[in-house]
């Protein structure tokens, strides 16, 4: 089986190095050459456990490929998989700039069937944008060639992505096409093999499920935070709560912890634009609204500690921050509450030191 994986970043990374790990031939296409050359060294851009030495191993075997020309690896494809990325607006929606021109490449120089299926955390909606494009480049070119689109989102957790993409407990796939569901189970047996099948929908419940599912696990933390504020005005340890509720079957011990917010590339941008999603279509999520505000709200919590603690006098103050990543296990920065945290320490005066493993 040939899969094509367009985007080399975290997402398209491990999605086409997990799949050639599998003994799929996989080929991954970036516009970034530097990024191209380094990766046929075996030199990766991000920090991932394992993937690197992954990515070296299937590279030596001839299963995994890197290239900077998408037009050349359509002629032996099956499967291409979009996996660029979709960056908020001033607004907060997502941008499908990226996700729309590999569509449009795609329908310029595909001769054959082809299943193109988006990996990229898109709105609802994006997949007919997808193959209206795929659709309108034939239709200038004046061929009538058969393809599918698909929704397969990723529910990937920095730190522990190839784990959780050789050994998932969900596989999410929309689909409107028999042909393409039969694809889909050839190309994910491998992973299959723990019991979890995949799970097939409809497109826009496909694309729906990866918004909720991030909201969801905002929702917690944002909660737990709050309740971590209250606990302290009340004389209440927010540890002995978190081990309280925790232990019950209808809540679980994941993302309950309570500490400075959320943030890295999902969570932050994918409340912000099923928030605004729910606005273009005249609805207000009220809860994920207080769940973006009380995330903001913490970030400044511990500086508003330390300058209780010193009398509202940070000036001239030493002080180190251990970690400036979003979490540990990655080092990925975006959106990270370290950064909000050491501009305001900076803004008061104080002197600041960081330390990071990976970062």
């Amino acid at each position: 089986m040939n899969v094509v994986v367009v985007g080399t970043g975290y997402v398209g990374l491990v999605t086409g190095t997990c799949f050639a790990e599998v003994g799929i031939h996989v080929t991954c296409v970036d516009t970034d050459a530097a990024k191209i050359a380094h990766l046929k060294n075996g030199m990766i851009p991000i920090y991932e456990p394992g993937l690197e030495d992954m990515v070296k191993r299937n590279v030596e075997k001839g299963r995994l490929h890197f290239t900077t020309r998408l037009t050349e690896t359509l002629a032996d494809a099956e499967v291409v998989f979009s996996a660029v990325g979709t960056p908020p607006d001033e607004d907060g929606s997502a941008d499908l700039k990226y996700v729309l021109e590999v569509a449009r490449t795609i329908g310029r120089q595909m001769n054959h069937y082809l299943l193109v299926v988006t990996k990229s955390t898109v709105p609802v909606g994006t997949a007919e944008k997808v193959r209206q494009a795929i659709r309108d480049e034939l239709d200038q070119r004046g061929l009538k060639i058969d393809f599918d689109v698909a929704s397969n989102p990723e529910f990937l957790k920095e730190g522990a992505a190839v784990e959780d993409f050789l050994k998932p407990d969900r596989i999410v796939v929309g689909t409107d096409s028999e042909k393409a569901e039969a694809l889909f189970q050839k190309l994910y047996k491998p992973f299959t093999l723990n019991g979890h099948p995949v799970i097939f929908m409809d497109i826009p419940s496909a694309e729906m499920t990866k918004y909720a599912a991030n909201a969801m696990l905002a929702t917690k933390i944002s909660f737990m935070n709050d309740m971590a504020n209250l606990c302290e005005r009340v004389g209440a340890n927010i540890h002995d709560v978190r081990r309280g509720i925790g232990t019950d079957s209808r809540i679980g011990n994941k993302f309950i912890y309570a500490g400075t917010g959320y943030g890295g590339s999902c969570f932050p941008k994918d409340v912000q634009a099923i928030i605004r999603t729910a606005r273009q279509n005249h609805y207000n999520l009220r809860v994920l609204e207080a769940v973006e505000a009380v995330n903001n709200d913490q970030k400044s919590v511990l500086v508003e500690k330390a300058k209780r603690y010193f009398n509202h006098n940070l000036k001239g103050k030493k002080i180190a921050l251990w970690g400036l990543s979003f979490k540990p296990q990655t080092d990925d920065m975006r959106e990270a509450p370290a950064l909000v945290i050491i501009q305001h320490l900076l803004d008061a005066g104080a002197e600041v030191a960081a330390y990071d493993p990976v970062a």
